[in-house]
């Protein structure tokens, strides 16, 4: 590998950061001269120094001594607000599914005003999110009432000033948005655990737990740093493989449970072995 080529893609990363030299030397112990030869390409990193650059930089070792340059160029998600919203809608009216039709009247209150930013300058509406769960769910050939209504709420109390008992639909999918809503969680250091210990004792707050999961696994390398995608990968592992077990007992959901088993632990491993 070129000392250079390396040196390049330390300053480069650097810079995109924001930091100076000075900046990244303080966060990993070494003068701002050393950070120099290394982007000189005088001297490489030693081996002692890597974890703290690629947590410094976001910079995965992969992407620091790959031995090609990728120029990839990058474009939006294919996120169509406008042709989910119709496909929800009337897939809901020919099933008359009235808690589902009311919650999806709810969505522009809720997240109207709310942007999916990217890390790459790409934005859309957050409705995206709700609404391809929805899909999602309605793709695995879960035509519930419940079900829709809770994939399109579940964020409703967890990121608007809606409380579930605003939401339009009966206490079954409310509870199930109470559950997966982090509102009461975000103190003592195990609030992880009982968070999702209380969503596994509610078959369609794991339901709905899973399809999210799946969606935000898909979109987070275009959303996380990649120290959160980390983050996010382990929790994956820690506590999905439990809420799945939940969703196989119900026998409706028999399909829907090995589908999200399928992509939860495909994805789940592709990134294990990306980061």
């Amino acid at each position: 590998m070129d000392q250079k080529q390396i040196g390049n893609r330390i300053r480069a990363a650097r810079t995109a950061k924001g930091m100076s030299q000075e900046q990244l030397g303080e966060k990993l112990g070494v003068s701002f001269q050393a950070v120099s030869t290394w982007e000189t390409g005088k001297f490489v990193p030693d081996t002692g120094h890597l974890p703290g650059l690629s947590q410094a930089l976001d910079l995965s070792l992969d992407a620091l001594f790959a031995e090609e340059d990728r120029a990839w160029e990058l474009k939006p998600v294919n996120y169509d607000f406008n042709h989910m919203y119709t496909f929800v809608k009337g897939r809901a009216q020919m099933l008359h599914l009235s808690q589902t039709l009311a919650v999806l009247d709810e969505l522009r209150a809720a997240h109207g005003n709310q942007i999916r930013r990217s890390r790459h300058g790409f934005e859309t509406t957050y409705m995206v999110h709700p609404l391809t769960m929805a899909c999602h769910a309605l793709a695995m050939g879960l035509q519930d009432d419940n079900v829709l209504a809770a994939c399109l709420a579940h964020d409703m109390v967890e990121d608007s000033d809606m409380q579930a008992g605003d939401i339009p639909a009966g206490e079954t999918v409310r509870e199930a948005v109470r559950l997966v809503s982090k509102n009461e969680y975000h103190s003592g250091e195990d609030w992880e655990d009982r968070y999702f210990e209380n969503i596994r004792k509610n078959p369609l707050a794991c339901l709905v737990k899973c399809i999210d999961r799946v969606n935000n696994l898909a979109g987070m390398a275009d959303a996380f740093s990649r120290r959160k995608m980390v983050s996010y990968t382990e929790e994956t592992d820690r506590y999905y493989p439990a809420l799945l077990d939940v969703i196989k007992k119900e026998p409706e959901w028999n399909n829907a449970w090995w589908l999200l088993r399928y992509q939860l632990l495909t994805m789940l491993e592709a990134f294990k072995r990306l980061l």
